[in-house]
């Protein structure tokens, strides 16, 4: 089950690539919620981890994210712009198409890729060039970013596991990026949060995957956030 989790980022077919705003399935209570400081536009970037594969419409990794900020008080808005068998060059392919259509250029995004690439067993080398060229893009933009990191299962080989796990500390320390070093660490060896498919966390899941990382997401957060 592990092994198969560390492949996560399938999907079934894509959804449109243009990103959406998350629906609040609590729209109500969020509204109750005493919120300061300025709106902060987040835009979660990835692929079925982050599309919601299999779980609610107001369950989505974004979706939960958001209504934790905000019962935080901070006035977040998570922009879902997670596709469902994205690869890391797919995701570099659209992502000038995902910035242009904001209205508003990010005040963070959220890089989470790579879990198809390890799926499609495709060379470390070219994962790493993809999410190289997506940070750079956003550096260009002046948005910061929070990269989500993957590890390979070990039945890829120790060579293959040694230059995947690599790629997204190195990439972090080089452009300045934030790092959650594993992103699924809180789901991939607990079995009750994962679905039948052994890939995808549950809405429970997906909930112990914004509360061990929602921190990561307040310190990433522009300066102004912290107040």
């Amino acid at each position: 089950m592990a092994a198969a989790l560390w492949l996560a980022g399938c999907g079934g077919e894509a959804p449109a690539p243009a990103p959406s705003e998350t629906p609040s399935t609590e729209a109500a209570a969020q509204a109750a919620v005493p919120v300061s400081g300025p709106r902060l536009r987040i835009l979660a970037f990835g692929d079925s981890l982050f599309a919601g594969y299999n779980v609610g419409e107001g369950e989505s990794y974004p979706a939960v994210l958001e209504a934790t900020l905000r019962r935080r008080g901070i006035d977040a808005a998570v922009t879902n712009a997670g596709v469902s068998g994205d690869t890391t060059q797919a995701g570099l392919q659209r992502l000038a198409f995902v910035l242009d259509n904001e209205d508003e250029a990010p005040d963070l995004a959220i890089v989470e890729l790579g879990g198809n690439d390890l799926l499609r067993a495709i060379p470390p080398a070219e994962t790493r060039r993809n999410l190289a060229a997506i940070l750079a893009q956003l550096e260009e933009r002046g948005i910061p970013v929070l990269l989500m990191g993957m590890r390979a299962p070990p039945n890829l080989g120790a060579d293959f596991v040694g230059a995947y796990d690599a790629i997204y500390p190195e990439l972090a320390e080089e452009s300045g990026a934030a790092l959650v070093p594993f992103f699924l660490e809180a789901v991939y060896d607990q079995p009750e949060l994962i679905q039948p498919d052994r890939v995808h966390p549950t809405a429970e899941g997906i909930e112990a995957l914004v509360a061990a990382t929602a921190d990561a997401v307040v310190e990433a957060l522009p300066e102004r956030a912290a107040d």
